[in-house]
């Protein structure tokens, strides 16, 4: 199938091929992959346009990480999760980290007050989480203006995204240069991979399977793989993919975040206007406003924070004591031999049996094996050997 591309596809290879810096470079390629046509025919191109996106930008966080002499981004996780607080110049990410946490920076009516990475632990429900007001995001921060490698590089490690969206100002505008600046830095919000398993073979070449699910050219996709080095496999299609998708899962700075909004200054003029238009064009996300001024709605953030964290609790304690803190937390459906490896390895290797108490026991010590699926808030006394 021909490519068919437009004039202005056209216009955006030729500022590539006149490029002489690596900014140039991106500019030219981010337009291209934004110009050309989506269909079966291009999907090749699409695949070597996005390879050298990738690289270019790998490049760049490489070069900037050696050059740079001032203070690390890189925050240092501390408790049971990290949430970046993301935002425009002078949407309120600090006054909402003051409230929320035990922090106490500098709170002021102008853009650009924060020009590091600020963390601060909130405690909720028992369970620590760290929460971290990281730099504004500003448009061509995924191109490397200002800090910008360096700050899609912490946003990309924390386990959330809480977006703060100043509803004084218009929502739309700030959501679309917000996204459409995490998504050209590889950073997609409340979007899942595809299920996709790559088992890497001795020999054999490539054997693809599930290839009912697999939404592209079979030949593209065998040369993608080999230019990664993939020369023997068993690929493993359990989920509707793509080539393009395929691409994603193989670069490894792309990064896949569950996210929510915190809608601030609730208490604004058009904040009621601005908050409806939020709901109507975002209304997959979890939306909170808050009124971290006036102390509006805060606990409702808290929860809404911890919700999308997605963990349970749970409580353990040693024969004859007390209940320990804080929890540990575990992803949902997880057992009591996870827990037992969570207090020491040595716990799974002698394991006995366990007695829980809390939610998933039929009544108080119940005594169950290594397989007993654990709920929140369920208390678990494990006995070894």
């Amino acid at each position: 199938m021909p490519a068919n591309v437009t004039p202005e596809y056209l216009a955006a290879e030729e500022e590539y091929r006149e490029a002489k810096t690596s900014k140039e470079k991106l500019r030219a390629l981010e337009k291209m992959l934004t110009l050309i046509p989506k269909h079966k025919g291009t999907e090749k191109m699409q695949m070597q346009i996005k390879r050298k996106i990738s690289k270019i930008k790998e490049e760049m966080e490489t070069k900037a990480r050696k050059t740079s002499h001032g203070p690390t981004f890189n925050v240092r996780k501390e408790g049971a999760a990290q949430v970046a607080l993301v935002g425009l110049p002078n949407s309120g990410k600090s006054l909402i980290l003051n409230k929320l946490t035990n922090a106490d920076i500098p709170v002021d009516n102008y853009p650009f007050t924060t020009t590091m990475p600020t963390p601060g632990m909130m405690e909720y429900k028992d369970v620590q989480i760290q929460l971290v007001e990281i730099p504004a995001v500003i448009k061509d921060v995924s191109l490397g203006k200002g800090f910008g490698l360096q700050i899609l590089s912490a946003i990309r490690a924390a386990d959330v995204v809480a977006l703060i969206i100043d509803l004084s100002q218009n929502p739309l505008e700030q959501m679309q240069v917000i996204l459409d600046e995490l998504e050209k830095g590889g950073i997609n919000l409340n979007e899942e991979p595809s299920d996709l398993e790559i088992v890497k073979k001795a020999e054999g070449g490539i054997d693809i399977r599930g290839k009912q699910f697999f939404h592209g050219d079979e030949h593209a996709l065998k040369e993608l793989l080999l230019k990664e080095k993939i020369h023997n496999a068993l690929i493993v299609f359990r989920s509707d993919t793509t080539l393009e998708q395929v691409v994603d899962i193989l670069n490894e700075s792309v990064a896949f975040k569950p996210a929510i909004i915190l809608a601030t200054k609730g208490d604004s003029k058009n904040s009621k206007r601005n908050f409806a238009l939020l709901k109507k064009y975002y209304g997959e996300y979890d939306i909170v406003p808050v009124s971290a001024e006036k102390q509006i709605n805060l606990e409702h953030a808290q929860e809404a924070i911890y919700q999308r964290l997605n963990f349970i609790r749970v409580y353990t304690k040693t024969p004859k004591e007390e209940v320990a803190y804080p929890p540990i937390t575990m992803k949902p459906h997880s057992t009591v031999y996870d827990a037992a490896g969570r207090i020491h390895k040595q716990f799974q290797r002698k394991f006995k049996y366990a007695k829980i108490w809390g939610p998933s026991a039929k009544y108080d010590g119940q005594k169950v094996g290594s397989d007993h699926i654990l709920q929140d808030g369920d208390i678990v006394e494990v006995h070894i050997r």
